[in-house]
């Protein structure tokens, strides 16, 4: 697929790789060449951090959870924004042999004290500063002891840590961190409820592998520069943005009160000469959707190229971002359990683009196999199972979820897809998510990207609607770009002449928005509530 040339391509010959064993390494190699080099943007006012501050404030917190009686390998919960605070606590905690869980803020208190006590973290750091949703969690309905932390940063850039660390009693800890040891890293919940999510343990071995392919992947180094734009509490933001650049040697913008805003989003590229970004498709969507008003065009900072992963991207959408920024958009598929990327498209001077494919394995190995785990012909559909140093062992307290996903070293994914005679992968659906009418199995992700490629269709989600007479029938609600600028009829004409006849829905509702994960993917569960008729 032609691509846009990118603004500005990295001579090979300057890329090294990161010199990581896993967090707490992890800004050793900037602080001794780099120390002054900017790690860090922050704040409202774009203070600058530098390696150097960074790895002191790490220190700093990681000395105050020693003394405050934590041991090497016991669990700490972490609830921040994308702010200063996340990066301090997460690094700190690694540097005193911690492992960290990241949480999402924006849970209810009940969720968040049910992953706390299922996990058996001894204490959770929360922000104190005011600048994340952290300072709102209700400290009194947590089971373990809570310990604001703050950066102080001034506009020179000097910076101090507050936290607010008591004694830990030492007292057996109940939940899953027995499991766990000081090879761990971290522990990530996968997207759910709080009944469903299950809990990841990542080695620092994982991560550092992770690292490796995603900065090898993309030849990251000292003159890039991102804005994180996804939240840290998921493998997105936390892989692909944060640590790969701080890996690197790059520089990471976060925005004011460590939150993703589309209005201030082309500011924010600007002021760090961003060099490039990774986003969902819906943000992905939104940009496009503002760039005519917002987009600031020749003086927007020069892209080597944008990034898209943890939901598929319709291709109409990929190739009008293209047009409008300039760059080549990536496409890259992981999970969680994969310590974030498995696949990525490679940048334009390292392979070609293949419109609908997440690219080629980085670091691990992919197959697709039949039902019973044999792998399929080129271009024959089949799941997708991965294998390699980012795989995770298994599940915390979850040994029969963890013996059906986790099968002799290979990650079962639950994912369908296709490999071509060059190795890329192009991802067809989810398992769990066909529909069955009448014995012909559907893709929702297919029919959703033919009717995203409809004119004046903004998005759409497919979901199965019962039915008597065929066991499951197509359902879709879509979004319009503009109000009134379709109607039904239209739609499902464009359907009948792009889908095949059992594909096109037989029950389409127009609506406003649909609702998303905070990880950023559909919100499916929700999507079917809300859409399919009783």
């Amino acid at each position: 697929m032609a691509v846009p040339a990118a603004a500005s391509v990295r001579d090979a010959n300057r890329y090294r790789p990161p010199e990581v064993t896993g967090l707490v390494d992890l800004l050793d190699r900037q602080v001794r060449e780099r120390p002054y080099a900017r790690a860090l943007v922050v704040t409202g006012e774009r203070v600058q951090l530098s390696y150097r501050a960074l790895a002191s404030l790490a220190d700093e917190v990681a000395d105050r959870l020693g003394r405050a009686g934590l041991r090497r390998g016991d669990a700490v919960g972490l609830i921040c924004a994308n702010t200063a605070e996340f990066v301090v606590g997460l690094l700190g905690a690694a540097r005193a042999g911690l492992v960290t869980a990241p949480l999402d803020p924006a849970l209810p208190d009940s969720q968040l004290a049910s992953r706390i006590a299922a996990l058996g973290a001894r204490a959770v750091l929360v922000d104190a500063s005011g600048a994340g949703v952290g300072v709102g969690v209700g400290v009194g309905k947590l089971p373990v002891p809570v310990w604001p932390l703050r950066v102080d940063v001034s506009r020179a850039g000097t910076a101090a840590v507050v936290l607010a660390a008591g004694v830990c009693e030492m007292a057996q800890v109940a939940g899953a961190a027995d499991e766990l040891s000081d090879a761990d890293a971290l522990v990530l919940f996968t997207a759910g409820t709080t009944d469903r999510a299950k809990m990841v343990p990542l080695t620092h071995a994982n991560v550092a592998a992770s690292l490796r392919n995603i900065c090898a992947t993309y030849e990251l180094g000292p003159d890039d520069a991102t804005v994180a734009v996804m939240p840290f509490f998921h493998g997105h933001g936390l892989f692909a943005a944060l640590l790969s650049s701080l890996a690197s040697g790059g520089c990471v913008l976060l925005p004011e009160r460590g939150r993703f805003s589309a209005g201030t989003f082309w500011d924010d590229m600007g002021a760090v000469d961003a060099t490039w970004f990774t986003a969902v498709p819906a943000i992905h969507e939104i940009l496009l959707d503002r760039s005519e008003r917002e987009y600031p065009g020749p003086q927007a900072p020069p892209l080597k190229f944008v990034r898209s992963c943890s939901a598929p991207l319709n291709t109409a959408t990929q190739r009008a971002l293209e047009r409008t920024f300039g760059a080549p958009l990536l496409s890259a598929y992981g999970m969680t359990e994969s310590s974030h990327q498995a696949t990525s498209e490679p940048l334009p001077q390292r392979g070609t683009l293949r419109q609908g494919s997440v690219g080629r394995p980085t670091g691990v190995e992919v197959r697709v196999v039949d039902r019973g785990g044999r792998p399929c012909p080129v271009g024959v559909e089949g799941e997708v199972w991965v294998q390699g140093p980012t795989v995770a062992r298994g599940y915390l307290a979850d040994g029969d979820e963890s013996a059906r996903t986790f099968v002799d070293g290979w990650l079962r994914t639950g994912d369908l897809g296709v490999l071509d005679e060059d190795g890329y992968l192009s991802l067809t659906g989810r398992i769990k998510n066909l529909i069955n009418r009448g014995g012909e199995k559907i893709s929702p992700e297919h029919v959703e990207d033919i009717l995203a490629g409809c004119p004046g269709v903004a998005e759409a989600a497919v979901f199965a609607v019962p039915d008597a007479v065929y066991g499951q029938r197509v359902g879709a609600a879509v979004v319009l770009r503009e109000p009134d600028g379709l109607d039904r009829e239209e739609i499902l004409r464009y359907c009948r002449a792009h889908l095949a006849p059992f594909e096109v829905p037989d029950h389409l509702e127009l609506v406003t928005a649909l609702p998303y994960t905070a990880k950023g993917g559909l919100d499916r569960k929700a999507v079917q509530v809300r859409y399919a008729p009783p």
